[in-house]
């Protein structure tokens, strides 16, 4: 079995024993992440190594663009993907927002079907300038 796999499974099994142990108080929220979360991590997968910096090619497998970063929604969705085109050559790029549901796997590769670079290079600049730099507290929105 993995040394990491084992190491977080001791460390999430640890954590739930100690706060077995303790007292639950009514609205109190522990840290961390229960044993079902914790499956969940160790199924999951890693934005950073799966997708940052990875090429989107379109249908007949043609590079189009970089992801460059993906956009959170302030309901935690991931909602925009941000495609850097023009990045051939490491000179000039143009980056555009496109949404997570155009984008899909195919055989290991970020696929934007009927994508080509002029098309990409074609859609507006996304500006950075316009989203918010740093992220609004839980209590700031109405639902929480």
């Amino acid at each position: 079995m993995n040394s990491k796999l084992v190491a977080l499974l001791l460390a999430s099994s640890a954590f739930v024993l100690s706060n077995a142990a303790s007292a639950q108080v009514a609205g109190s929220q522990p840290l961390g992440v229960s044993v079902e979360v914790s499956t969940a991590i160790i199924n999951g997968w890693s934005v950073k190594k799966s997708i940052l910096n990875k090429p989107v090619v379109n249908d007949q497998g043609q590079k189009v663009g970089v992801i460059r970063d993906l956009i959170i929604a302030p309901d935690k969705s991931v909602s925009f993907a941000i495609i850097g085109a023009n990045q051939f050559l490491g000179v000039t790029h143009h980056d555009v927002a496109i949404p997570v549901e155009q984008l899909d796997v195919k055989n290991g590769q970020l696929v934007l079907a009927g994508a080509t670079k002029e098309a990409i290079k074609a859609l507006p600049e996304f500006q950075y300038t316009k989203v918010k730099s740093t992220p609004v507290a839980r209590a700031d929105f109405e639902h929480h």
